[in-house]
Formats: structure tokens, C-alpha cells, sequence
């Protein structure tokens, strides 16, 4: 596995701004995923770019579609501490399976030790939990990269029922380039793919998990329930902050 790290720009200039996003995604409307995917990373349109990965129960649709275009970009996985084991054996299976180039990110030491020693905050925290186990490290990890390719879809709730396929990350001052290639992907069009390809599934899906993060903060969904209702039950928490639910969508 590589090893990421945070280097300083010379520059203070945002990477993107919104209307280079809206401009990129008119020029792919209407255009394939896999098609106008290709063209950004064969064109170099959008710098260096790294696709963040929970590996959970539709990420091998967006992995193995990317490795088929290119293996080599790196892809960030946010090493909780919290995870199913079944989350890490799945992990480790489609590495191997997509030769992936995956980078492992961690929390902080220092920061568990001094903010959440006994390992509960999510208990009573869940927003301050998330800040230290998969905020920061992203935030930290993505400092030497111009976009990011993330695997969220429409249809997952209704928080991210707009989104378009390039926007400007707001959680990020340096307007860094968000990119959802899977965004326009139905559910029936994401289990065709996973059985035109072969792709193995996350084995909590069988448990009636569809939306599959942290092992404390998910729950199996009832029937009717909207796919990530199972994450944070109970708190009026539905993202864990690294996208955020209020994002602006430009088309």
C-alpha cells in the first residue's frame, strides 16, 4: 500500500470554481458514465484526482469501473477503528480482485488519545466522532490532490437527490473538485452491473444492510426505509461530514 501525504501549495488560488464546474458538466451532459469518465482522467481535465472508497455495499461498481479506465489512481480508504470485519475482508477482497493502488488513512493518535480516549464518543458525540475518524484524515489526505470521485447516488436520500456530476467541494476552502460518476445510477442499474461483471457482494447486504459505514452507527433498514435511513439511527445526523447534506447542486 502507498503512503499519502499533506504537501503545501505554493499557490492560494481555488483549484475550481463554481462556474468551471457547471461548465464541465455541460459539456459530458447526456454522455456515459464510463465514456465521459474516461475522457477526464485520458484528458487530464480536472489535475490530480484520487477516489475515496468506504468499500461498502455498492462501492465495487464504481471501483472496478474506474480500474478498468486506470489502476493506478489512488484510491483513499478511511481506516476508523469501527468497521465490520466483514467491511475489511470485502476490502481487502476487491483490492486484490481490481489491483487496486488503495491507501489506508487513519485518525490521528494523539487526537483519539486527548478526544476520545475510551473509544464512545460516538455514543454521545456522533459528529465529533466522525470529525476525528474520517474527517481529518481525509482532510489531510486530500491536500495534495484537485478532485475527488466519490460513489454517492441519487436515490440513496433525498439529501443527495440533486447533485450533479461535478460540483465544488463547500467543505473545502480550496475549492477542490467533487465528482460523483454514479450519481444518475438507479438501483436496478447498479445490480445489473454488478451481475454483467461478477462482482461479489459486501456480505452484510444478505443481513439487510444497505448502507453499510461505521459497525456502532448502522443498523439493517426496515422495509420501505430509504437506503442510509440505517445510518445514525436515532440522531439528526445523515452525513458524516466529509459531503455535506446542504450542498448547492450545479448543472
Amino acid at each position: 500500500m502507498n503512503e499519502t501525504r499533506a504537501i503545501d501549495r505554493l499557490d492560494t488560488q481555488p483549484r475550481f470554481t463554481d462556474q468551471e464546474a457547471i461548465r464541465l458538466n455541460r459539456m459530458f451532459r447526456g454522455a456515459e458514465t464510463e465514456e465521459w469518465l474516461r475522457a477526464v482522467f485520458e484528458g487530464d481535465l480536472v489535475g490530480d484526482i484520487a477516489l475515496v472508497s468506504s468499500f461498502g455495499a455498492e462501492s465495487a461498481a464504481l471501483l472496478h469501473l474506474v480500474s478498468r479506465i486506470d489502476a493506478s489512481i489512488p484510491v483513499l480508504f478511511l481506516d476508523t477503528g469501527k468497521h465490520f470485519p466483514e467491511t475489511l475482508a470485502y476490502r481487502d477482497e476487491l483490492t486484490d480482485r481490481f489491483g487496486l493502488n488503495r491507501v489506508d488513512l487513519y485518525p490521528d493518535l494523539a487526537d483519539l488519545e486527548a478526544r476520545d480516549n475510551t473509544g464512545l464518543r460516538w455514543s454521545y458525540d456522533p459528529d465529533g466522532c466522525c470529525e476525528l475518524r474520517k474527517v481529518k484524515p481525509l482532510e489531510i489526505a486530500l491536500a495534495r490532490f484537485d478532485a475527488s470521485l466519490t460513489g454517492r447516488k441519487a436515490f440513496q436520500s433525498s439529501t443527495r437527490a440533486n447533485l450533479p456530476r461535478f460540483e465544488v467541494d463547500t467543505a473545502d476552502a480550496q475549492g477542490r473538485l467533487k465528482i460523483n460518476p454514479l450519481i444518475d445510477w438507479d438501483a436496478q442499474r447498479i445490480a445489473a452491473y454488478f451481475e454483467e461483471h461478477d462482482l461479489p457482494r459486501h456480505p452484510l447486504i444478505e443481513r439487510g444492510f444497505a448502507s453499510i459505514g461505521c459497525s456502532p452507527c448502522t443498523r439493517a433498514i426496515k422495509p420501505g426505509e430509504d437506503p442510509r435511513s440505517g445510518r445514525w439511527a436515532g440522531w439528526d445526523k445523515v452525513e458524516c461530514g466529509i459531503h455535506k447534506p446542504g450542498e448547492e447542486p450545479f448543472l
